[in-house]
């Protein structure tokens, strides 16, 4: 089986708040996943998603709920999702918000992989489960979903649905579809091509009710370096861009400071790089031209300070490079990009 990666503790809280809802022995469910009280009273804890799977599994057993998953979304807040759910409630609109899932989503688990696909008049919030158990990965999935809507009603202060809702799973036998378009308040399509919230443009443009464009900025610089982190089991490159993002703090690194991290020479770092068919000063711009771009589109910050930050001496060698990366200077690329 592959690994499935390790899931917060916070993103068990919806499920087990739910099983206590209906009585269930909370005790017993813990003992038989494998969890102590004191891993669950860790918000900062991340356990194996198999044990994710064993809590998941004995509590739709126990609960002869065959819509555990979405039924427990009810209790969805924004600890749910770590720092990510506090991180969207700081945005200014209901779009920052959604565009925020992807990069930070890891912080709440590996359970699945989120993108945003841009269609003519709407766009699709698709997610796809990691986890391969059938019935595990229909619940997980129902609940994602519908903890994404009920968290957006809450934070935009808004009663608005979806123009329709996709599932890859088929209608559960026996289940009324009323109980689906009761959550969703939409048409519910089955056995679709993806897992999606199919959500109007316009919706992007809703504001949120708590913004707080200042927190935002902290939250996400906490974000960076909670995600700089957990990447102890992935390839070379994304580990050196992940440090990358830490050191660039404190000015632009060099090359040692980014090996010794790695308790390796330059020349290894370097070699290691090649063999990934990169190099360290591709990877610094390929960082630097990220995060230029995340400042200029969501943030009031001075080109100057954006500048300054991502490690440039001086403003004309940022305008210089942003431009060879994007055809546009750095104040083009915020103009055009801000157009409706």
């Amino acid at each position: 089986m592959d690994n499935l990666g390790y899931t917060s503790v916070p993103a068990l809280l919806k499920y087990l708040r739910h099983a206590e809802h209906l009585g269930l022995d909370l005790s017993q469910a813990l003992q038989v996943a494998g969890i102590s009280a004191e891993e669950l009273a860790d918000n900062g804890k991340r356990i194996p998603s198999e044990v994710h799977e064993r809590l998941l599994q004995h509590l739709i057993a126990v609960s002869a709920d065959p819509l555990f998953g979405l039924h427990s979304a009810r209790f969805v807040q924004p600890g749910s999702w770590s720092v990510l759910g506090y991180i969207t409630m700081n945005c200014a609109t209901l779009g920052e918000a959604m565009s925020r899932i992807v990069p930070y989503e890891k912080l709440v688990g590996d359970m699945g992989v989120s993108r945003v696909e841009a269609c003519a008049d709407h766009v699709k919030m698709i997610w796809t489960c990691r986890h391969q158990a059938r019935e595990i990965r229909r619940h997980m999935v129902e609940n994602v979903l519908a903890s994404w809507l009920l968290y957006a009603r809450w934070i935009a202060d808004m009663q608005r649905s979806p123009e329709e809702v996709w599932f890859e799973h088929a209608q559960p036998a026996g289940v009324d579809i009323g109980q689906y378009t009761a959550v969703f308040g939409c048409p519910i399509r089955f056995e679709q091509p993806c897992n999606a919230l199919i959500v109007p443009l316009a919706y992007l443009g809703v504001p949120l009710r708590q913004a707080d464009a200042n927190l935002l900025r902290t939250l996400e610089e906490h974000a960076l370096t909670l995600i700089a982190g957990l990447d102890g089991d992935e390839a070379l490159p994304l580990r050196v861009k992940n440090a990358l993002r830490l050191l660039l703090k404190d000015g632009l690194p060099r090359k040692e400071r980014v090996a010794e991290k790695f308790n390796i020479t330059v020349r290894t770092l370097q070699r290691h790089l090649q063999q990934a068919g990169t190099s360290y000063q591709q990877i610094l711009d390929e960082l630097r031209q990220e995060l230029a771009e995340h400042y200029l589109l969501r943030s009031d910050l001075a080109i100057q300070d954006i500048a300054s930050y991502l490690g440039f001496t001086e403003s004309r060698s940022f305008h210089r490079s942003f431009k060879g990366w994007t055809g546009q200077t750095p104040g083009e690329f915020r103009e055009s990009q801000r157009k409706p």
